[in-house]
This record gives C-alpha cells, structure tokens and sequence, in this order.
C-alpha cells in the first residue's frame, strides 16, 4: 500500500478531505467532555476500520496511521492518539501481546484474558503506540473468511491445515497467529504438533457449528501425512522448474549447433522425468491414504447416526401403525402437490407472477415436507458399522417392520468431494 493509493481512497471515502476548514477541526486534539467530541471520535474510528477492510489487512503500526495515512503536508491528526486509546479500551483494538499463545493450556489462556482486562483501563497512549496493533472487527472476518476457504475444500465437519498452509491464507506467520489465536478462543480450532524427524505445526479446524473436537493421536497421523504431502508437491515443483530450465537449454544449444551439450541437457530432462514419476507415486500414494481416512470418518458418521436412529426409535416406542400412518400421509401430501403442479401448468391464474407461486409452493414444500424414507447402504470399513447396521435392523424387526438388506460389504469408494448438503443427507439417512 503506497502513500498515492491511500490520498485516492481517502478523497473517495471523504468527500470534503481536501477542505481546509473541515480539515483543520478534524485534526484539532479532543478537549471537554466525552459528548463533545464523540462525533470526531467515531470519524476516525470508521475510517480507520474501513481503510483497514479496504487494503485487507487487519494489523496496523500507530506511527503509520499517524504520519503517513493521514498526513497532510506535514500536518497530522493531534487526536489520533486518543482515538487510539479509546479504541483500544473498548475492545476495538488489542496489542499483539495481549493475544493467547493458542498451544498453552486452556486455563493458562483464561487467566491471560483476566490479566488483560484488569491492566487494559490502566494502559497509557505511549504504550499502544509502542506495538502493533489488532483491529479486532477485522480480525473477526479474517478468522470467519478462513474458516469458509476451509469449508468449500472440505467436506468433513472438521479439517487439519499445516501452520504453513495457514500462514498463507493469513498473509503472514504474525497474522496467522493472530487469526489461530481468535479462533482458539472462540472453540473453533485448536494447535496441534507433532515431532518425526523435525517438528511438524498444525491446527486442527472445526467447520461447523460445534466446538472443535479434542486432538487424537490421529489427528497427528492426518497432520504428518498433510505435511509430507505438500513436501512431495513441493518437490514436483521444483523438478518442473528443473526440467523446463534444461528443455531450453536442450533447444538452445541444438540451435547454436552444439550436440554435445544438448546431449547432457537431454540426459538431465531424462532424470526429471524418472525424479517426477517417483515423487509423483509417493503423492499419489499419500494422498489415497488420506482419501481412505475421510472415508472412514464417513462411514464412522452414517455409523453413530445409525445408532441413534434405532435408540430413538426403541426409547420413544413407535408403533407400526404409527409408522404407516406417517408414511400414507407422507405419500398424499406428495401426490396432492404433484396435482396441484399439473393444475397451474394446465390453466394458469391470470395476474399472478411465476415468482409468486414459486414462493407459494417454498412454503407448502416446508410446511409438508419431502424427505422420503430411504435405503441405508453404509459403506463399512470397520466392525462397529456392521454392528451399527444390526442393531438398526433388529430395531425394525423387534416392531414387526418388513426391513431393506443393509449390505455391510466394503467396496471402493470415491475420492471426498466438497459438498454442501453431504452431512444434511447423514442425518437424513438416521
């Protein structure tokens, strides 16, 4: 962000910017009582929130702010440092230092809050101005905007990202940090580590609604293998390079007629060939590992849904008659939108709007419903999925209901494919 992009949002944002007079009061420090400088207060408050969101950053150095996003000729704000301030004791700004170390205990953290709280009422202008400050807003949106990146790549409730992964979606190890640290304080995401041959960093991420589960040694496993995955992609890279650099060089020596050094540049573009195919098994190999995993934290879902399928069924002791009665109700509320579709197709109302029976139709889909009851095939790897499995078909048989086969056999299954609808479609199948 350069000085002339800032002077051009700035007389953007604020239309009466270069006006001396307007400017002069704007720049003046606060005196008085709080009411009498609060619109100030807020002028600057929301310009510095929204320049922030504007360039996409979320950390800021008070010395910048002050001399150079709003100086003007030489003159700069004498009230910015009491904008700060008030900023800051109101929770809209907090100091790198006041951040949680998010792979220290739980207690250790809550204690960290409470010293922050207690000492944040007694901290002066010259110790805000001293460190980089946090634009907790913003902070909040960077945090929200990873966990959605994360959410359209995956398709579990969960994940595990590489700090180093992280650190690039944050723009940065400090910002990273920052956003891990926010999100550990919220219950969505928790630091995990684990040492091979060198320490391996990572954060486990929660992408629902629910607190992020507690770290297993599996977990770590996931982590090592993510890790060694971007490892060989990484070497891929670099053997692209490496043979796209001999190609030309291959060509450009045939060109100035020397064979021989075409030769040896043919011989390096051979072993990046045989390099690539090696790495590229490992990747593939890792990586199915991986595939294997999410389909058994899969197969383990539809499993516990399962469970509490048939738990229910035997607390609330749901009759058989009770059961055909929800289903010939389920089938005639079908039918019966079924007619009424064919109905406005064949002589539709004069006056009124497709996007208005549309709605119409929204309504009574919610109102009446459309799941129907469907087959259960689990896919299973495991002994607790067929043990699932019976126990939902002894459920149904112990209500004398005619029950579908449920086929426990394993087969293979596709690479996980991001879905928005896949854990809707896990409880619908409970």
């Amino acid at each position: 962000m350069d000085s002339s992009s800032m002077r051009e949002f700035l007389r953007k944002e604020v239309l009466d910017w270069d006006d001396e007079v307007t400017a002069t009061a704007r720049f003046k420090a606060f005196s008085g009582q709080r009411s009498d400088w609060e619109p100030k207060f807020q002028f600057w408050r929301d310009l510095i929130l929204r320049i922030s969101r504007h360039f996409g950053f979320f950390m800021i150095r008070p010395s910048q702010v002050k001399n150079e996003w709003f100086n003007r000729g030489g003159l700069t704000p004498l009230c910015l440092d009491d904008v700060l301030l008030v900023m800051y004791n109101e929770g809209n700004l907090m100091r790198i230092e006041d951040l949680a170390d998010p792979s220290s205990g739980r207690l250790t953290q809550l204690f960290r809050k409470v010293k922050i709280l207690m000492t944040r009422s007694r901290m002066t202008p010259e110790a805000i101005l001293e460190d980089r400050l946090i634009l907790t807003e913003v902070l909040k949106e960077k945090a929200e905007e990873v966990v959605k990146l994360l959410s359209e790549s995956h398709w579990t409730s969960s994940c595990i990202v590489t700090m180093k992964k992280l650190e690039s979606m944050c723009g940065g190890p400090v910002e990273a940090s920052a956003v891990l640290s926010y999100l550990s304080g919220c219950g969505k995401a928790q630091y995990l580590s684990t040492s091979k041959k060198e320490l391996i960093e990572g954060v486990k991420v929660s992408l629902s609604a629910a607190a992020v589960s507690s770290i297993s040694s599996l977990d770590c496993d996931v982590l090592h293998l993510i890790w060694t995955q971007e490892k060989l992609q990484q070497q891929l890279n670099v053997i692209d390079q490496r043979w796209e650099m001999s190609r030309k060089s291959a060509l450009a020596s045939l060109k100035s007629g020397n064979k021989k050094l075409a030769l040896r540049h043919a011989r390096e573009i051979k072993l990046s060939n045989e390099s690539r195919e090696k790495c590229s098994l490992l990747l593939n190999r890792v990586e199915e590992v991986l595939h294997v995993i999410a389909d058994a934290e899969s197969t383990k879902k539809v499993s516990e849904a399962i469970q509490i399928g048939a738990q229910a069924m035997k607390e609330n002791k749901i009759s058989v008659e009770e059961v055909q009665n929800c289903l010939e109700e389920l089938d005639e509320s079908i039918e019966s939108q079924k007619l009424a579709e064919k109905a406005l197709e064949s002589a539709p109302y004069l006056g009124i709007d497709d996007e208005d029976i549309e709605e119409e139709f929204q309504k009574l889909e919610l109102e009446v419903g459309r799941e129907n009851v469907q087959d259960l095939s689990p896919e299973t790897s495991n002994n607790n999925a067929a043990e699932s499995a019976d126990l939902l078909s002894d459920a149904l048989s112990s209500l004398k209901l005619d029950t579908p086969h449920i086929d426990s056999t394993s087969h293979d299954s596709p690479a996980p494919v991001r879905k928005k609808d896949s854990k809707n479609l896990i409880l619908e199948a409970a």
